[in-house]
């Protein structure tokens, strides 16, 4: 019989759960609070030149306050619209992504292949799940993560498969590609752009960067490999247990259900090979950009349905619905590239790099090449641009360096880890949102995941930067 205290615990009104706000919410605050920072900070300015390599870059020695330009919050719109505009060549590769793989995917042909690849390495993806991160890591060394966006829903779909979730499938091209961006052992639009602002022979230093890569990579691989196994031995550990579970677009059925592959799936799969390969060596060699990329995806959804027998108008109905499924990738995007527009158009960038440098004059001489690291952190909240950080951020830290007793060098890989690893947390980087949202996973889901790890990033790091201050790591 029920007590008196059991009644009235049943008459309370039951607690609400809280819900993570949607992707889109979280960026609509970011450029509000991006609009209220034009009105807090004044407004500042470098005087900007073009050194002897041709690269626009500021005196450090020219800073002065001007008039204030603060944004209204009526000019949103215009700045969401900007940040559209912006970012049409991710927009793009979005779309026709999203279509090859429908063509690709409608075919049955990755599903024939994965099933076959997940059941060989079922027990083995301590080898698996690196080799593959490793193979990511090595391309982004030169190339920025964005041109993976596109190889996503095929390594969802391969963890998938293997009973991992789709986080593990997106962390293999997110993490891998962190590792090799990060540490700026060949990255021409960080390291390169910071060595010639500041002087140092180019590629120099290589050889302790190639060390931090390594020490990055394994640390990396050790937290995903865990993570994978946990949650394929308990799926409902994972933060996307009930939505991989209702996502149809990356369902893996019974592994021994699957037909060997025919004829036709054989020669889609050359054609989707092909087209990956040559994407990588256009990028490598012939310097290929986003565009090159969307043209790519064009011709594999054309050539694939032809392989597959499809007809035209299944060729199109195809691709159309696999575009659908990339707006909302497209449309977070669009509004992170806002609130960069925003910052930049109140004047305030500057601002935040010059009291950032002020404040690292002030920093104990054993904590300099951290600090110098976590400012620039923070300075990539509101510069996600690499390139753009190192012509803002060089110029200051590089003196800087000179008058507190660090090499060049060492401030040099202080801004590259700063700078790169950062991007997997921050809502307003493309190259992580747009991946999210070509694989479904809301941003709130990957921060349940991913918190950890970048504190892990952040501490191995501030170590790597401190033997680097310690040890001199040269030259200059």
């Amino acid at each position: 019989m029920p007590t008196s205290t059991t009644k009235a615990a049943a008459l309370l009104p039951e607690k609400k759960k809280f819900k993570a706000p949607h992707t889109l919410v979280i960026l609509t605050a970011f450029i509000i609070l991006a609009v209220i920072l034009t009105w807090l900070i004044p407004a500042g300015q470098f005087d900007r030149f073009k050194n002897g390599m041709g690269i626009l870059v500021i005196d450090p020695a020219s800073f002065h306050i001007i008039g204030s330009q603060p944004v209204s919050l009526l000019a949103i719109p215009n700045f969401i619209i900007e940040g559209f505009m912006k970012s049409a060549d991710l927009f793009f590769l979005l779309l026709f992504t999203g279509g090859a793989f429908d063509v690709v995917l409608t075919s049955g042909t990755l599903q024939s292949y994965v099933a076959k690849t997940a059941k060989k390495y079922s027990s083995r993806e301590s080898i698996f799940i690196p080799l593959l991160t490793l193979i990511f890591a090595l391309i982004s060394t030169t190339q920025g993560v964005n041109t993976f966006i596109g190889f996503a829903p095929i390594t969802v779909f391969i963890a998938r498969a293997m009973g991992f979730d789709s986080i593990v499938g997106a962390s293999i091209i997110l993490l891998g590609g962190a590792v090799g961006f990060s540490t700026g052992t060949l990255n021409p639009s960080t390291t390169i752009v910071a060595q010639e602002i500041t002087g140092l022979p180019l590629y120099s230093g290589i050889g302790y960067r190639c060390v931090c890569f390594v020490v990055f990579l394994v640390i990396t691989d050790i937290y995903l490999v865990r993570y994978a196994k946990a949650v394929r031995k308990k799926p409902e550990l994972s933060p996307m247990y009930a939505l991989d579970k209702s996502d149809a677009a990356f369902s893996a059925d019974d592994l021994d259900s699957f037909k060997e592959p025919d004829t036709r799936q054989k020669l889609v799969l050359l054609s989707l090979v092909a087209t990956l390969c040559v994407m990588v060596y256009g990028g490598v060699k012939l310097d290929w950009g986003l565009k090159q990329n969307s043209a790519g995806f064009i011709w594999l959804g054309v050539i694939g349905g032809i392989c597959a027998g499809f007809s035209p108008s299944k060729i199109s109905s195809c691709f159309i619905a696999g575009a659908k499924r990339m707006v909302g990738a497209a449309i977070i995007i669009g509004l992170a590239r806002a609130v960069s527009g925003v910052l930049s158009a109140g004047l305030v960038l500057d601002s935040v790099v010059y009291g950032f440098g002020n404040i690292l004059m002030l920093a104990p001489k054993y904590l300099q090449a951290i600090s110098m690291y976590i400012i620039n952190i923070i300075v990539n909240v509101f510069i996600t641009s690499g390139s753009g950080q190192a012509a803002v951020v060089m110029p200051i830290f590089g003196p800087i360096s000179d008058m507190i007793g660090l090499t060049r060098q060492t401030a040099i890989l202080t801004f590259n880890f700063g700078d790169g690893f950062c991007n997997y947390i921050l809502p307003t980087s493309t190259a992580l949102m747009g991946t999210l949202g070509a694989t479904n996973i809301p941003y709130d889901r990957w921060m349940r995941f991913m918190w950890k790890l970048f504190l892990i990033w952040v501490a191995v790091g501030s170590v790597l930067c401190l033997i680097a201050q310690i040890i001199n790591f040269g030259p200059a």
